[in-house]
């Protein structure tokens, strides 16, 4: 079997504390995305929102225009941040999500950027399930209010390293889009996501780890820090969790930043002992991956 990870990668979740300035979270993103690179990480990720406060009365006000790509720096300061930052850190930078406006669309989105160190962009991806609740007594949050959603699933090729599947928060309630990504080689899932006091409480760890155990691939969560003076506030526990579902490094509510050493031998190690990747039964079921799938918007 072709080796998933092609040699060893040094991950890195930053759990980013941001607020109303917007200069100030990029400058701030900046110093956190340079000591993670200081510490040997190649793949560094930033959260959900890490620009801006999270919440819906904000996204238009911070959106930015990112098509056609590149935007100037006026169009898009954060693009050229995370573009500057990924060069500088000379590492993989899986830029979180910002609030995206389209001139063609006339929509918002919320949108993740992952550039190469060379500051190129590698990909882009829409968050695609927007996250509409309502848990009475606990949380009301309806993104559609103000976002659209994307139309993609997100694969990336670190060509040093492998695939990375990408998907953003609500998003890894669907493990359709994880299964696509792990079928189509992925070593590894990475979900910038900006989950809540309710939800983060009941779910969190439980979709990084049902997200590893359904594909024996290493999954990475990456929060905002919680806040407990903005309005929303995020659950925090940034997580690495390897392909065995086991939980490799977790972080508590506070800015931190966690790290995880990948490496192929666990992924052949868990696909070895439990072979659920030879024992499908594509005459009972349909492989999702082979369906009528988007890999472009």
């Amino acid at each position: 079997m072709a080796k998933l990870l092609k040699q060893p990668l040094k991950l890195a979740l930053v759990q980013l504390a941001a607020g109303a300035d917007k200069s100030a979270n990029l400058s701030h993103a900046r110093g956190k995305v340079l000591e993670a690179a200081s510490n040997g990480a190649k793949l560094v990720v930033l959260p959900e929102c890490f620009n801006s406060p999270y919440g819906v009365k904000y996204f238009a006000k911070y959106a930015e225009t990112l098509l056609p790509s590149p935007p100037t720096k006026e169009q898009s300061p954060s693009f050229h941040a995370l573009s500057d930052m990924a060069k500088e850190a000379k590492a993989y930078l899986v830029g979180g999500s910002i609030p995206e406006y389209s001139e063609e669309t006339k929509k918002y989105y919320n949108t993740n950027l992952t550039f190469g160190p060379d500051g190129k962009l590698l990909a882009t991806h829409r968050k695609v399930h927007l996250f509409d609740i309502d848990i009475p007594g606990k949380i009301t949050f309806r993104e559609s209010e103000v976002l659209s959603p994307g139309n993609k699933v997100t694969i990336v090729d670190l060509p040093e390293y492998g695939k990375v599947g990408i998907a953003i928060c609500y998003d890894v309630r669907f493990p359709e889009l994880a299964m696509i990504a792990a079928r189509k080689g992925a070593f590894l899932l990475l979900y910038p996501g900006a989950f809540n006091m309710t939800t983060g409480k009941l779910h969190w760890e439980l979709q990084a780890r049902a997200r590893a155990m359904d594909n024996q691939v290493y999954v990475g969560l990456c929060s905002p820090a919680r806040d407990m003076e903005a309005e929303y506030n995020a659950w925090g526990h940034s997580m690495v969790v390897d392909p065995n579902a086991g939980i490799m490094a977790e972080l508590e509510d506070k800015e931190d930043t966690v790290y995880a050493e990948l490496n192929n031998e666990k992924i052949e190690e868990t696909r070895k002992g439990i072979p659920i990747y030879t024992q499908r039964r594509w005459d009972v079921y349909p492989d999702v991956s082979e369906g009528k799938v988007k890999f472009e918007e």
